[in-house]
């Protein structure tokens, strides 16, 4: 889907008519869009389901929304407030859904998956596999609080504004949500040492005692006493990937031995496992593995396949 799609899409699903739209692309000709939403509820709804994109919004809330409600693959999230200057998170494949019961005012940048691959391979890094957040619940990001305000003031004069400017404030978005949400590693400025042995031991312990719930990056950072993006950093220094895809290594591992041991639905081993759902399930495992859990669990019943083959729980996987 376009950046200019998405963005008519999304003020439709919010009930406005009209949602000024500024537009920026990548080198590879990648768009963004940071679409301005406001409006008031007369009378409370719950939104249209956004579209199934590979794609990321990165929400800034401009106005306090207390109790916010969403669903993400039609499933509830938590309870959360919402405060003014707080960025939120959500991947578009997870199907996000809004309660819209007061007043609201937020600008969202849609970015798609192919924007956070060129600046991998820009920085001569691995490319990240999913963003880490915590559905509904904002965090405090300076960087991208002011980044956004930046661009958000085009909004008053967008024809005063050069393409290239914005260009370039929306690269340097995605280069900052890559690290703090994706634990991207910039090679040329590597983070000497790591986490230390206690750090490493809680953050691990924590990761893989979450596996059905997920954990915020920020609750981990808090735990090693560092900050969200030097705990990232440390955190591949240390163990060669991302927090992110240690946990999805280690829910593949333990789905692995889930769809050996038992007879569990593939929907059943997912949800163990703290997948949204079966497709999303079937999607990760897929990465990982070069095949579909169905056609996994058949081709080791025919083997004979036994648990001592396989690789450790918490194994570096080559993909990550």
């Amino acid at each position: 889907m376009t950046a200019s799609a998405f963005s008519r899409r999304i003020a439709s699903a919010f009930n406005v008519e009209k949602a000024p739209v500024l537009l920026a692309r990548t080198a590879r000709k990648a768009e963004l869009a940071l679409i301005d939403l406001k409006g008031n509820s007369d009378h409370p709804f719950r939104t249209a389901t956004l579209p199934d994109d590979d794609a990321f919004l990165v929400t800034l809330t401009l106005k306090d929304n207390t109790c916010h409600q969403m669903w993400e693959d039609g499933k509830p999230t938590p309870l959360s407030n919402l405060m003014a200057g707080q960025t939120t998170v959500q991947d578009l494949t997870r199907r996000p859904e809004y309660l819209v019961d007061k007043p609201f005012h937020f600008q969202s940048l849609y970015i798609p998956r192919s924007a956070f691959d060129e600046v991998a391979d820009a920085a001569d890094a691995p490319r990240i596999s999913d963003l880490a957040y915590s559905p509904g619940v904002g965090v405090h990001d300076d960087i991208i609080a002011n980044l956004i305000g930046v661009l958000s003031r085009a909004f008053n004069k967008p024809s005063s504004v050069d393409q290239l400017f914005l260009d370039h404030i929306g690269l340097a978005i995605v280069a900052h949500i890559g690290l703090a949400f994706g634990g991207l590693f910039m090679e040329g400025n590597p983070l000497k040492g790591g986490l230390a042995p206690w750090q490493k031991k809680r953050a691990t312990e924590m990761l893989e005692a979450r596996l059905a719930t997920g954990i915020a990056i920020g609750e981990l950072a808090l735990e090693c006493d560092l900050s969200h993006r030097h705990f990232c950093r440390a955190f591949r220094q240390s163990l060669g990937v991302s927090p992110h895809a240690y946990m999805q290594t280690i829910r593949i591992e333990k789905a692995k031995l889930l769809l050996h041991a038992t007879r569990s639905s593939l929907a059943d081993i997912g949800s163990e496992c703290g997948f949204a759902d079966q497709s999303h399930f079937t999607r990760v495992f897929t990465q990982f593995e070069g095949v579909a859990p169905g056609l996994w669990r058949r081709a080791r019943e025919r083997s004979g396949e036994t648990r001592r083959s396989w690789p450790s729980i918490g194994a570096t996987h080559p993909l990550c």
